[in-house]
């Protein structure tokens, strides 16, 4: 059907993922006459779960961080008006939010319980490393201020909209190596910013300190599913007036002289608006622009942006008798002789659907060259070659997980997918699950990513400011203050 809309505040928003829909709910409360464009046939793009043989499978929300009053996740929701619908339960009353499993080294604990709460935590660091109680107080105290920042807001109400309100711009990796921290101690505080596809030597430290203090602060799991998660956010938009049209795939932006002018689909129907929400990543929408509507200058630096890594996944049907549910995660964590962390292998066992079933997720990293044979293929035609090569690493994963579970002989496969499925279903480059890289060399290329070099075309997603939930529901935020203008967005937008 032919949209005809000429308002000054008609809005489209590319991509229904959370930080579309956010950002949509936001405008739309405002008053903005928000469109949603989807080219898939269900909006809700990662944080949308999938059923396989009646069993609910996670993609992209495992679990979620700072949820508990007057955190800033929950802020976010409440603003939202999605708090009440999407049901969790609280992590970490068994005082484990996150079992570290590491390698025997003699004089060094092969496992570290993550435990709810900053007094846990720091005990919990001073109990495995004794000799090291310095260096653990210079680790805490900035990662207490980050939080403290986090929850108070500070990104989005001051003046600037990026994070140089943070002073902890340096790698965490040159921060340990001058406190001289031992190399177990530095594999614990690597895992946050390998979770999040950041090397630790690159990583600034506010970003892996956010990400830390989001999940001590307090870490919950749905008691839905993430498709259930996905309609309460569309359904939310639809309340406030706001439209989302699935299997509309955006094939180019309209621009005249620097200026958006709206979007043009693959069935070749144009949308007119003055405003362009592009929540998908720089590197698609800059694809859908034409020669000449941005300078070179923009173009290479968007274009030369490095991505995070993809991420290989395997869904598991276990007996529910044998392999109850684990109420924390666990990570078996790689690492080397410095204590870095090449590479992590995440488990959850949850409860499913189905009697008699439970579901064992795993997930590890997305080991690009075992799928480069199939780089130019898309989802469903990738072959027979392509199956057997995904189900030999989906079993390498399931034999390894018995030395940590015991037998899984009754257990069954029921799905697994690669990073170049990511790169099909929500069209993240390589299949890249963090979408842009935030790391400290790359500090002046992701500054202020919001913002593009035309006017009335702006970015939001995960992409903008950080990955996650909440860093992508932050960037949601950031994108609507450069739309309204600080002072407007500060007078009208309390949180």
């Amino acid at each position: 059907m032919k949209m005809v809309v000429t308002s000054s505040h008609k809005v489209l928003i590319i991509g229904s993922g959370i930080g579309g829909l956010s950002t949509a709910i936001i405008l739309a409360k405002q008053g903005f006459e928000v469109t949603v464009l989807e080219k898939n046939s269900q909006p809700g793009g990662l944080m949308r779960s999938y059923t396989r043989e009646e069993i609910d499978c996670s993609v992209g929300v495992h679990y979620l961080g700072s949820l508990g009053k007057g955190q800033i996740l929950r802020k976010f929701f409440d603003y939202l008006g999605v708090s009440d619908n999407i049901p969790v339960t609280q992590m970490g009353k068994n005082g484990i939010i996150d079992r570290y499993l590491f390698d025997p080294v003699p004089g060094f604990p092969s496992r570290f319980d993550l435990p709810q709460g900053f007094d846990a935590f720091a005990e919990n660091l001073r109990d495995a490393f004794p000799g090291e109680l310095k260096k653990i107080t210079a680790i805490l105290d900035p990662i207490q201020k980050a939080s403290k920042q986090l929850h108070g807001l500070d990104l989005l109400y001051g003046h600037d909209n990026d994070f140089s309100l943070l002073d902890q711009t340096q790698p965490l990796g040159e921060i340990l190596d001058a406190l001289h921290c031992s190399p177990r101690l530095r594999s614990v505080l690597a895992i946050p910013s390998c979770w999040i596809g950041v090397p630790l030597n690159d990583c600034p430290a506010y970003f892996h300190n956010m990400a830390l203090a989001s999940y001590v602060s307090s870490s919950w799991r749905l008691t839905s599913s993430g498709a259930d998660m996905a309609e309460v956010f569309a359904r939310r938009l639809k309340e406030l007036g706001g439209k989302i049209i699935t299997r509309a795939e955006v094939t180019g932006i309209l621009v005249e002289s620097r200026v958006v002018k709206g979007v043009e689909l693959q069935s070749g129907e144009s949308i007119p608006a003055s405003k362009v929400i592009g929540a998908v990543h720089p590197k698609v929408i800059l694809q859908m622009l034409s020669p000449g509507d941005v300078k070179p200058s923009y173009q290479k630096r968007i274009s030369s942006i490095q991505d995070t890594h993809g991420i290989f996944s395997v869904h598991i049907s276990v007996d529910a008798k044998n392999h109850p549910e684990i109420p924390h995660n666990i990570f078996k964590i790689d690492t080397d002789k410095d204590g870095n962390v090449p590479d992590l292998r995440y488990y959850q066992i949850r409860k499913s659907e189905k009697k008699g079933k439970n579901l064992l997720s795993i997930l590890t990293s997305g080991n690009d060259e075992l799928w480069a044979p199939w780089q130019n293929t898309k989802s469903g035609r990738r072959g027979s070659d392509y199956l057997e090569a995904k189900n030999r690493h989906a079993e390498g994963l399931l034999e390894e997980a018995e030395g940590l579970f015991g037998s899984l002989k009754s257990s069954k496969i029921i799905d697994a997918y690669t990073p170049l499925t990511l790169r099909d279903w929500v069209n993240s480059p390589g299949g890249s699950a963090y979408g842009v890289m935030r790391s400290s060399s790359q500090t002046l290329a992701t500054a202020l990513l919001n913002r593009t070099a035309v006017k009335g075309l702006y970015l939001a997603g995960q992409n903008v400011m950080a990955p996650g939930i909440i860093g992508t529901i932050m960037g949601s935020f950031s994108t609507v203050k450069l739309i309204l203008g600080t002072d407007e967005f500060n007078k009208t937008i309390c949180l």
